[in-house]
């Protein structure tokens, strides 16, 4: 069954071209050029993955993504103008996984949703490492990589695609430190990697937030300077 993609965007043909290119790769659009369809597809429509401009008549792409993390979790991929840097920090600490800079490639904004889709369809797909091998546990953190939960203290962490996927590596690799370079191609398999680009950053003090994690005292997750981060052994 086709993954079913929502675009947003009040650009017509920028919202059309995207439409066609995903649509040529046998994805189910639904495309919408206002905030207010796009909410009630939202509400009546189960989606796999949101791609979202900033700049709407109506509102904005922010309260969307807002609308979406307070009952899903599916990917969501902001649509940002150029150099436009606090709106790619804004959308990512209300919980968006991605974003893509105006003008941009259509392939590779399909290969960013692919990357995500990939991502995100694993959580309900059992690893190969054993059975032993799906829960993930650091002190009073346990993260559960066949169910996709993440408990803290006993209380379920609601945690984004991507602040998921970056939690479970440093859980893997722990002890290690990890580099936002290393964590940014695990995570999207591509090589759009900038080294003055906050996606990382982002993510990682959005997780601190949830966590009740401080970089000055921290618990859980650890800034090597220079390095990256780590959760110790």
């Amino acid at each position: 069954m086709p993954d079913k993609i929502l675009v947003v965007d009040d650009e017509r043909e920028i919202c059309d071209l995207v439409a066609l290119y995903l649509q040529n790769e046998n994805y189910t659009v639904f495309q919408f050029y206002t905030a207010k369809e796009a909410l009630e597809c939202i509400e009546s429509t189960q989606l796999d993955l949101a791609i979202l401009d900033i700049m709407l008549p109506d509102t904005n792409g922010f309260e969307i993504c807002q609308k979406i993390r307070e009952h899903h979790s599916y990917p969501v991929i902001m649509l940002t103008a150029k150099d436009a840097e606090m709106d790619k920090i804004t959308g990512l600490t209300l919980g968006a996984d991605d974003y893509v800079t105006k003008p941009f490639r259509p392939l590779e904004l399909v290969a960013r949703v692919k990357a995500q889709l990939r991502r995100y369809k694993r959580y309900g797909t059992a690893r190969p490492d054993g059975p032993g091998d799906a829960l993930l546990v650091h002190s009073a953190l346990e993260l559960n990589t066949d169910t996709h939960e993440c408990h803290l203290n006993g209380k379920p962490l609601n945690l984004t695609p991507t602040e998921f996927s970056i939690l479970r590596i440093l859980l893997e690799r722990k002890g290690k430190a990890v580099s936002s370079e290393e964590l940014f191609y695990e995570i999207w398999k591509d090589e759009y990697y900038n080294k003055n680009s906050n996606t990382i950053t982002v993510h990682i003090r959005h997780l601190r937030e949830k966590m009740g994690d401080t970089v000055e005292h921290p618990q859980y997750i650890k800034t090597i300077w220079g390095v990256g981060y780590k959760i110790d052994a």
